[in-house]
């Protein structure tokens, strides 16, 4: 693949025009005693190896003679060591980012432009990683995973409240809350029908998008605060209602405890990744064991007659520019997310990167909902400063205010436009 500077290159493109220059831009590969260097996260070493190992040997047949060295990163290290190798010389040729990482490095250059036509089912990609990895009207990036949060409610307390199936409408849902409210609330003061933290963003977030709202927009090539806006004032109204009429609770912590929590068996539902089910039955994970099998999931409906919209987390793979290997690179991420590979993804239980293969994923299985749930995903504002207002935490800040009573949801939602305004422009 020859590099092809971005449009907007000016002085930062020609400094990164001599680097690529320096160190080889990849032209073409396949020699013998050629290595690739592949970053994956752990994820894949522990759910799904196979695939790896699949990919690998697809990519050999291609390019005898190549060695392929794929090297397990720790998500809460992997962009740190990113950036320490980024300084030299001796890059991946391959980096797993998730799919809210990304802006950043693209703003900045990092990772060389790919041609979405030569990859599986481009025109199908799910569109909250597709977007994720676009500027410019370039490419840098391809989506690999998806994951979409749904409802999670335990079986036993619906069938003991005569709660007949899983809620499909929000008036559905609303009924059965009340319901396990009604059951065990009156009994147990610490009975979350619905445990939803005040500091837990994504969740928020998906009533802000249900109602029309967003985060921030781009106005005239300058990004800006949008919380205040009449559709987002409405969403986190319902949201802090839904706080004041089903959730008891710590208003000022996050969800990063949750399946502990609802191993507790102080919940009715919650709303989570489908994993978090398994997890709250699991003591690794500070659950109750005896919890097994008494879990079950929901696409969780929202007030517009839609499905919630989920913050739809999940990985793209990028080549850096800096990389010797740019084709092969490319070749290996083409093996790694087609349509052979997605399909091992789905039967280790994961969404896959396109709407095509979503509709594979058994809809009875755990993993039914979040697949139907996946369309309406969203991801981050593609913002360039947008990692800085996750650093200064400005939505976990502005939903405690809320949660709490500190301030109203206009007051609040003004005051975290006025900071996300601050910084999200900076590059």
């Amino acid at each position: 693949m020859t590099l092809r500077l971005p449009r907007r290159s000016g002085i930062l493109g020609a400094l990164l025009l001599l680097t690529v220059v320096g160190c080889g831009s990849g032209d073409g590969g396949g020699r013998a005693g050629d290595n690739l260097t592949v970053w994956l996260t752990v994820d894949a070493r522990e759910s799904w190896p196979g695939m790896v190992a699949a990919a690998n040997a697809r990519f050999a047949k291609q390019h005898p003679g190549v060695k392929v060295d794929v090297q397990y990163q720790q998500w809460t290290t992997k962009n740190q060591k990113l950036d320490a190798v980024l300084a030299g010389r001796n890059v991946p040729d391959v980096v797993e980012m998730g799919n809210s990482e990304t802006t950043n490095y693209l703003v900045n250059d990092t990772f060389a432009p790919l041609d979405p036509k030569t990859f599986d089912r481009s025109a199908q990609w799910l569109p909250a990683l597709a977007d994720a990895c676009r500027l410019d009207g370039e490419t840098y990036c391809v989506p690999y995973y998806a994951g979409a949060r749904v409802g999670v409610y335990r079986t036993d307390y619906f069938k003991e409240a005569g709660i007949t199936r899983a809620p499909r409408t929000y008036p559905e849902l609303i009924s059965a809350l009340d319901g396990l409210k009604k059951k065990y609330g009156a009994e147990d003061p610490s009975f979350s029908a619905l445990y939803l933290p005040g500091r837990y963003w994504s969740a928020a977030m998906g009533f802000v998008k249900d109602a029309g709202g967003e985060m921030a927009v781009e106005k005239n090539g300058r990004w800006q605060g949008a919380f205040s806006s009449p559709k987002s004032i409405a969403g986190l109204t319902t949201w802090k209602k839904l706080l004041d009429d089903y959730y008891v609770g710590d208003r000022a912590k996050d969800n990063g405890d949750q399946p502990a929590v609802v191993g507790q068996g102080k919940v009715g539902v919650f709303y989570g990744n489908t994993w978090e089910a398994q997890a709250a039955a699991d003591s690794r994970s500070g659950g109750d064991p005896a919890l097994k099998g008494k879990f079950a999931t929901f696409a969780f409906p929202g007030p517009s007659g839609q499905l919630l919209p989920p913050f739809l987390g999940g990985s793209t793979l990028a080549v850096p520019a800096k990389s010797r290997n740019q084709d092969l690179a490319a070749d290996w991420i083409r093996i790694f997310t087609d349509s052979k590979s997605q399909q091992k993804l789905i039967e280790a239980n994961t969404l896959p990167n396109n709407t095509v293969q979503l509709a594979d994923v058994a809809a009875g299985g755990i993993n039914g909902p979040a697949a139907q749930a996946a369309a309406r995903g969203w991801v981050t504002p593609l913002a360039p400063g947008w990692t800085s207002v996750e650093k200064s935490n400005v939505l976990p800040e502005m939903l405690e205010r809320i949660a709490t009573g500190k301030a109203s949801v206009r007051d609040a939602a003004r005051e975290a436009d006025r900071r996300i305004d601050a910084v999200i422009n900076e590059r």
